[in-house]
């Protein structure tokens, strides 16, 4: 079975409850689930948020709306997933977090295919990125995550769960390059402060009832064009600036 865990919490210390903050009336968690039920390879969605009373709004939110969950440790974030994929008997795990609003499910399924096709235990499209950031996808076998959880032991390992996977020389990995071979990681659609979600925002609004089918790369071109004339209006010399600052 092929499982989607969504890592969210509320005590983001750069942007506080981003997970629950509205774009379009609707919290960003729940476009981030709304997506991934597009998603045609996966059999499963579960959010993992922490037992942490800071996450109790979040479970609940998740609870009124049916929406499958799974608390587990705070800062042992590996261990939150391994539990997590455990209670839901995953044999696959693709990992997405709940600060990517814009997630497609294209490139979803896209990574998903490359880890069923590669032979891997670990496969990506951030190893390295070429699509924009909140479009991060990494997929792994569970058989890979219970050797991590055993065997990972630094704060940074445990914490961000996947860098056992990549930095350990155990595995075999594999990464899944955007498909028209450009690359586009320098647009930033993910949410980590408050000039991202403003952007966000800003593009759900465009996208109005296009916001499930839009053409990706349409958007990213707008965006870095619109970060370009910005550079060039403010007589800045250094790189592009990420979109939306």
């Amino acid at each position: 079975m092929i499982v989607a865990i969504v890592q969210a919490r509320l005590g983001s210390h750069r942007l506080p409850r981003k997970t629950l903050a509205l774009i379009q009336g609707k919290p960003m968690i729940g476009w981030v689930l709304e997506r991934l039920r597009c998603a045609k390879t996966l059999d499963q969605i579960v959010v993992a948020t922490s037992t942490a009373a800071t996450d109790d709004d979040l479970a609940g939110w998740l609870k009124r709306k049916g929406a499958p969950y799974f608390r587990g440790n705070e800062s042992d974030v590996l261990d939150r997933y391994y539990q997590a994929a455990r209670s839901v008997h995953a044999e696959t795990i693709v990992r997405i977090t709940a600060d990517c609003p814009l997630i497609m499910p294209d490139v979803v399924d896209r990574v998903v295919r490359g880890f069923q096709e590669r032979q891997a235990d670990y496969v990506s499209n951030t190893q390295p990125p070429t699509y924009p950031d909140g479009f991060d996808t990494e997929v792994f076998s569970f058989f890979a995550l219970e050797r991590a959880w055993k065997e990972a032991r630094s704060s940074v390992e445990r914490e961000h769960v996947t860098p056992y996977f990549y930095q350990s020389g155990f595995f075999v990995t594999r990464n899944v390059p955007a498909e028209d071979a450009e690359d586009w990681s320098r647009v930033k659609w993910s949410v980590d402060y408050p000039e991202d979600l403003r952007l966000v925002r800003r593009i759900y609004r465009k996208l109005g009832n296009r916001a499930m089918t839009f053409d990706w790369r349409t958007i990213c071109r707008m965006c870095l064009q619109e970060a370009e004339i910005k550079r060039l209006k403010s007589g800045r010399k250094k790189k592009i600036p990420t979109p939306g600052s």
